[in-house]
């Protein structure tokens, strides 16, 4: 049903200040996150997200007006097939060597939108503004998936159907930096981890390419999906990723090294790998993993989108969605946005747990040092294993 008015694509500011998705017929709409929530409570939405208002970034009066959260329509001239926001951190230097002259200035107040459209061509915006920045120019085919560096860098990679990945800083006026080779067909999706330092990437193959993106070589390939993988995010501690695929699973991994410490099925008996590709009516059309790093959603054409645990092999809530093809957590995790083959999106109130003295301490110890750093510590066996992901 690509009819040209399809939602493949939302996506959350990383201060929650907005919300952007794509309402299908080249359009993008952008709005403050803020008027959402108040519309919500308008409606009698019981979502108890109304204290995520109090967190936005407050503007002062003082300052400019561009800075004012305000609702934009964007028109970006043909389908948009992919989303994402962008925050500068001033010292955060251009990996270019010739930095004499850029034609923007970014600040610690900038807020970028990337649009990733059907004939190729990446379209950047300043969302305080709705104008166009930059029109970044060298794919091929449809650019499926876009994704920002954590860092405030301005580092943005995109994902292709003509199985490439391309590396441009945007504050190198969108210089290309490099292009990733190794994906034998379409590219559908890339994340970076909370760190910047490795970039995830998958596609209409059955493996998942791990990239260090210090050096722009291929790290590892993840094997374990029988069809498609479709889908990846990392936890926001960096310690896991989750993958999605056709063939009715979602796998959470531990990429440092490559093993799979959780399956999300979505067919019962899970179907052969023979089959794999088969159960289209249960294929898995997007993930995410919430910022409590407890929670994963998961989307499929059985029309429902699922609520998981890592700790918990069956789903801990289910809600009904027709033709649901993507969806994302807002910034603080507390509400799950989807958008559907008619242009629209849903929202729903995440489950709220209380997560566990050992789920804080794996998280909090990921904050100063990586996984492979956790494993080297000279800790006694029994605490190592409380602050590392088991299967």
């Amino acid at each position: 049903k690509k009819c040209g008015r399809e939602n493949w694509t939302v996506a959350f500011a990383p201060d929650g200040s907005y919300l952007a998705w794509s309402q299908g017929h080249r359009i993008v709409k952008l709005v403050p996150w803020a008027q959402c929530l108040n519309n919500f409570l308008l409606h009698g939405t019981k979502n108890g997200t109304n204290a995520v208002s109090t967190r936005l970034p407050r503007q002062s009066s003082e300052s400019s007006q561009k800075n004012k959260p305000c609702e934009h329509i964007i028109d970006c001239g043909d389908i948009v097939w992919s989303l994402a926001f962008g925050s500068s951190v001033p010292e955060k230097q251009s990996r270019c060597v010739n930095i004499e002259w850029h034609r923007f200035k970014f600040g610690q107040d900038q807020l970028l939108l990337a649009t990733g459209l059907n004939n190729g061509r990446i379209k950047i915006w300043d969302v305080y503004t709705g104008k166009l920045l930059l029109n970044l120019m060298d794919h091929t085919e449809v650019v499926r998936d876009l994704t920002f560096a954590p860092d405030g860098s301005l580092i943005l990679v995109s994902a292709s159907r003509d199985k490439t990945l391309r590396v441009w800083d945007l504050k190198d006026d969108g210089n290309m930096m490099k292009v990733l080779r190794g994906h034998p067909n379409w590219v559908y999706g890339c994340a970076f981890s909370p760190d910047s330092s490795i970039l995830c990437s998958v596609g209409a193959s059955k493996a998942v390419f791990l990239w260090d993106m210090d050096k722009y070589s291929m790290l590892r390939k993840l094997e374990g999906h029988h069809n498609d993988v479709v889908a990846c995010e990392f936890s926001p501690d960096g310690a896991l990723l989750a993958t999605a695929s056709y063939d009715t699973r979602v796998y959470v991994w531990d990429p440092h090294i490559g093993v799979i410490l959780r399956e999300f099925g979505h067919l019962f008996p899970p179907p052969t790998p023979i089959f794999a590709g088969g159960a289209n009516d249960r294929w898995v059309r997007s993930m995410a993993f919430s910022q409590d790093g407890l929670h994963v959603a998961s989307l499929a054409d059985d029309r429902m989108v699922r609520f998981w645990r890592i700790d918990e092999e069956y789903p801990v809530q289910v809600a009904p969605l027709n033709n649901g093809l993507c969806c994302t957590f807002s910034t603080d995790g507390s509400v799950l946005a989807a958008g559907t083959q008619d242009g629209s999106v849903y929202f729903w109130a995440t489950p709220r747990q209380v997560s566990s003295l050992q789920h804080l301490c794996r998280m909090a110890i990921r904050r100063v040092m990586p996984t492979s750093q956790v494993k080297n510590l000279p800790i006694p066996c029994k605490v190592l294993e409380f602050l590392c992901y088991q299967i």
